[in-house]
Formats: structure tokens, sequence, C-alpha cells
């Protein structure tokens, strides 16, 4: 598999999420708007974030978001999602963003970011949890 830069691989497993970026997501050049790209990113890493906390998780802030190239209309993009730290309340997951043409194998980071999640209970309130356990 031909990559964008040298050296530069996707993440090891499976994405969070797999999506085709569409039409309605674009500016009139073709290009898909960053905004659509986040909440791509930020569904990812919530689908971790309630994954480890075992619950409903809020997120709090975005950092280090990082536009690296361009995602167009018809690539599909692929969302990966590592978690960094835990907290009593919180979690800190590294999320970055992978486009493919349609027809081609070659795939680039496109966007990178670190994202932060709080544990809420049923009154919207921080929640302490423990993470499971690692082999």
């Amino acid at each position: 598999m031909t990559q964008g830069v040298p050296g530069e691989t996707p993440p090891a497993g499976v994405p969070m999420i797999r999506t085709i970026a569409m039409p309605a997501d674009s500016n009139p050049d073709g290009d898909i708007f960053g905004g659509w790209l986040m909440s791509q990113m930020d569904l990812a890493a919530g689908n971790l974030a309630a994954r480890v906390a075992r619950g409903r998780c809020v997120t709090v802030s975005a950092d280090a978001m990082s536009f690296l190239r361009p995602v167009k209309i018809g690539d599909e993009v692929s969302v990966y999602c590592e978690l960094l730290s835990t907290g009593r309340t919180s979690l800190k997951i590294n999320v970055e963003a992978w486009r493919r043409r349609r027809n081609t194998h070659e795939e680039y980071r496109v966007t990178k970011a670190v994202f932060t999640f709080v544990a809420i209970d049923a009154e919207g309130k921080p929640r302490p949890f423990s993470p499971p356990e690692t082999p």
C-alpha cells in the first residue's frame, strides 16, 4: 500500500468509524468541511470513551487539531482512536482521520487531534469510573 508521506501508515487495528465523504458535506470546490470531519472524529472518540467508561461521556475539549490535507467528495474516511490516559472521571483520546480515494489504495492522514471526555451520570454530573484491565 503506497502512502502519502514516506514512512507514514495508518494506525494498527480497526477504525472506530469508516464513512464516505458526500457532496452535502463539501464547499463549492469539492473540499469537505473541517467541521464535518471534526464531527466524525468526535463520534469515533465518543464511541471509545463510552466503551472505556462503560456509560455516557461528553466531549469537553479538542486540542491540537491539525488539518493536514484536504478530503474530497467520494473519499473514504477512516477514523482511528487511541486511549492516551484516564483520570478519575476523564479520558484523553488521540484521534487520527485518514482518507483513501475510492479507486486507489493510497491512504493519507488528513487530520489529528486529542479529545478529552468526561464520564457523566444520569443528571449530567461527572462520575468516576474504573477503566477496564488491560492484558
